[in-house]
């Protein structure tokens, strides 16, 4: 039921959450004093953990010297720091960074800068988007309409723009028997090649997708050679690759661009959420240098905007978030103790009859739950397992990121995991320990 002293609009209005009153660290406190280890990051979003000194006083500082400037009068020095930071890191020649507010900005930024980009260049007959099902970009109408997440398309799918989606690359639930990884990454990736043809590959624009799919599948790394052979693809026929890492990118995996480890440069790649670390709202896209060349050859301007991009204060907080991750070298954490939490998950979790799959990268992994092992079937829907997981973990002081629809956008239950980055091995053993017991919790309340 609603507290009814409260004005605010929950995400949930049946059952608003606890109040959140302090964090520190990896920990969560609400207004009873319960705490909660953050075993997700919110929604990927806290991966230095909550209160870090340094983040905070550069926030502090930035405060006092210039909170905000509009981007169409001046730039700031942190924005232009920030971005000489992640252009120096970034593959291939994504030498240019346009700063926004999250990641549904950043997906729809992309979007329109794809599209331009064929106005600039004299191909305006290219306007289609190809995505991929059990996707999910943003909740803006243009990240909706490329997004493939069923259930959050449903409602507003009227006034979404037409556009096309191929089959994901899902490991677990796609090789055909006896298929090797390499050669289903192959065949699914060839489904963009026939899309493409399909459609007119003079009239495509885009192809978009997760580097490694996020809280609509929990957790889908991609084939081995997935990526390689959906760039040749985008080469030969002139289409640009927008890769979405707003959840994966930004060390999540191990690598500061989840696309490192692919091999791959894309045209465009959208972060946010591990950016800034939730210490300000911030996002970006990095665009390569024959795009920003294109404009600045053309028009000389980007029909686009939001009146907070490049706001000083959050580029200082995604700055000093970014100097931390470096200085403190917490990539090698992610890869150690993402190890550490695959093998504790599979230890704890392994002879489960209900366990389908563990898969992940770095410190971004997933859990996903089936009625039924040797065939992959997953639960009736019905039940809501992954919402009554959800409750047993609060209820057992745990934060992650329970969702359904994993196996066809409607069945399937899975947990994604996305620890701070400063998480210690004691902490993964307590968050391995809290979520096997409710788990274990939740498959008992449906007689499972």
């Amino acid at each position: 039921m609603t507290d009814p002293s409260s004005h605010v609009f929950p995400r949930s209005i049946a059952a608003p959450p606890p109040r959140a009153v302090k964090g520190e660290g990896v920990w969560i406190t609400d207004a009873d004093g319960k705490r909660y280890i953050d075993a997700s990051g919110g929604a990927a979003v806290s991966c230095l953990g909550h209160s870090e000194p340094r983040v905070i006083a550069a926030i502090k500082r930035q405060i006092d010297d210039l909170p905000f400037a509009h981007t169409g009068f001046f730039t700031s020095q942190p924005a232009e720091d920030l971005a000489d930071l992640l252009t120096a890191a970034a593959p291939g020649d994504l030498d240019h960074v346009y700063f926004v507010s999250g990641g549904s900005e950043a997906v729809e930024t992309a979007l329109k800068m794809a599209r331009q980009y064929f106005l600039e260049v004299g191909q305006p007959q290219r306007h289609k988007f190809i995505a991929r099902n059990q996707s999910y970009h943003g909740n803006t109408l243009g990240a909706l309409a490329v997004g493939g997440n069923a259930w959050r398309r449903e409602p507003y799918a009227p006034l979404l723009i037409d556009t096309d989606h191929i089959p994901e690359c899902n490991l677990y639930r796609g090789p055909a028997q006896g298929e090797s990884p390499e050669a289903y990454g192959q065949r699914v990736a060839d489904a963009l090649d026939a899309k493409t043809r399909e459609l007119g590959p003079e009239t495509v624009c885009a192809f978009v997708a997760e580097t490694v799919v996020g809280a609509t599948a929990g957790v889908l790394p991609p084939a081995p050679g997935y990526f390689q052979r959906i760039r040749e693809i985008c080469d030969r026929h002139g289409v640009l690759l927008i890769l979405d890492e707003v959840m994966s990118g930004m060390g999540r995996t191990g690598t500061l661009f989840a696309c490192e480890q692919d091999g791959v440069a894309p045209d465009l790649i959208a972060v946010a959420k591990g950016l800034g670390a939730g210490y300000q709202p911030i996002g970006a896209v990095l665009v390569s240098d024959r795009m920003y060349q294109a404009f600045a050859q053309g028009s000389g301007v980007f029909q686009h905007g939001h009146t907070y991009m490049g706001h000083p204060t959050a580029c200082a907080a995604a700055l000093a978030v970014q100097r931390v991750i470096r200085d403190d070298h917490l990539l090698d954490n992610v890869n150690a103790r993402g190890r550490d939490l695959m093998d504790g998950l599979r230890a704890r979790l392994g002879q489960n009859p209900h366990l389908g799959d563990i898969r992940g990268r770095g410190l971004f992994v997933g859990v996903e739950l089936v009625a039924d092992r040797d065939t992959k079937t997953p639960f009736d829907p019905a039940l809501k397992l992954n919402a009554r997981i959800k409750r047993r973990a609060m209820a057992n002081g745990l934060i992650c990121y329970p969702g359904g629809g994993s196996a066809d956008g409607r069945a399937g239950d899975h947990v994604l995991l996305a620890p701070p980055f400063i998480v210690t091995a004691d902490d993964v053993a307590t968050i391995v320990d809290r979520l096997g017991r409710s788990i274990d919790e939740a498959l008992e309340e449906i007689g499972a």
